[in-house]
């Protein structure tokens, strides 16, 4: 697909989501499904940080816990790529306190909504979303201390440009922490021309060495991949009580197979130069 297809595609999918939230959260009141904190706790969270935050702000889309990863301080500005209803966001908040401020940039405007809805559900006083694309961020320059990202860059085309502009906002010594889907091998062709596996965080996905190329070419520096390991193709197929057209093209076991041993989960941690 070409690049404004694949935005229009990824846009339409996560407003369906967005959309089906609520009903589904209803739904999960009555009957105590729990799916969103059972992924949420395979790919890094706790069940503290689970309960710190407005349920329904996790929609179970992420591939690791980057709040974690960036050790983020009291009074900083954390910018988080693609926050969605605000999960990460809410949790960056108690780290900054009261004296600090989060930015959620989103491109979607019924994710943005959310969000919004869900900071005011929480009394949160210290958040800022913002809906605009990662390629061009609705952020000054040289602004906050911490960029964060959860399996959302590898849905944009332009990852070079996400990645210089994560560098532009980042104040001289500023931090990136990502976790974020990337490929050992390429994928199948049965996926690379799926829409579904764009809206799923798969056929977006680009290699390793070209992923951490990218964040080089951005021009940061001390890039280091803090870990990496194979993640469940059923974290990313699963389509919990109709919420969200996040999926795979029907495929065989074997073709299922094939496409987990494509993809990765990597955690990266890197630097923009002090000068």
């Amino acid at each position: 697909m070409k690049d404004r297809e694949i935005k229009r595609t990824v846009r339409e999918g996560y407003a369906r989501i967005a959309k089906k939230a609520t009903s589904y959260y209803a739904s999960r009141r009555c009957c105590g499904s729990d799916i969103h904190e059972d992924l949420s706790k395979r790919i890094g969270y706790s069940e503290e940080e689970l309960k710190a935050v407005p349920p329904e702000s996790n929609l179970g889309l992420g591939c690791g816990n980057p709040v974690a990863l960036a050790s983020i301080n009291e009074g900083e500005t954390v910018l988080d790529l693609g926050s969605g209803a605000g999960f990460d966001c809410f949790l960056a908040s108690h780290k900054v306190g009261s004296s600090g401020n989060v930015i959620g940039v989103d491109m979607t405007s019924e994710m943005v909504d959310k969000a919004r809805a869900n900071a005011k559900l929480g009394n949160y006083a210290n958040i800022d979303f913002r809906q605009g694309e990662l390629e061009n961020m609705p952020v000054a320059d040289n602004y906050v201390d911490v960029v964060i990202s959860n399996c959302v860059i590898n849905l944009v085309p332009d990852k070079r440009r996400v990645f210089k502009e994560a560098f532009r906002v980042l104040k001289p010594g500023g931090r990136l922490a990502v976790s974020d889907i990337v490929l050992v091998k390429d994928l199948p062709d049965f996926v690379k021309k799926s829409t579904e596996a764009y809206i799923g965080c798969l056929a977006g996905a680009i290699l390793k060495d070209s992923y951490i190329e990218a964040m080089r070419l951005a021009g940061f520096q001390n890039i280091q991949i803090v870990d990496e390991s194979s993640f469940p193709i059923e974290c990313l197929i699963f389509d919990a009580e109709g919420l969200g057209s996040i999926g795979m093209p029907k495929a065989s076991p074997e073709q299922l197979r094939d496409v987990e041993a494509s993809i990765s989960s990597i955690k990266v941690m890197a630097v923009k130069p002090a000068n």
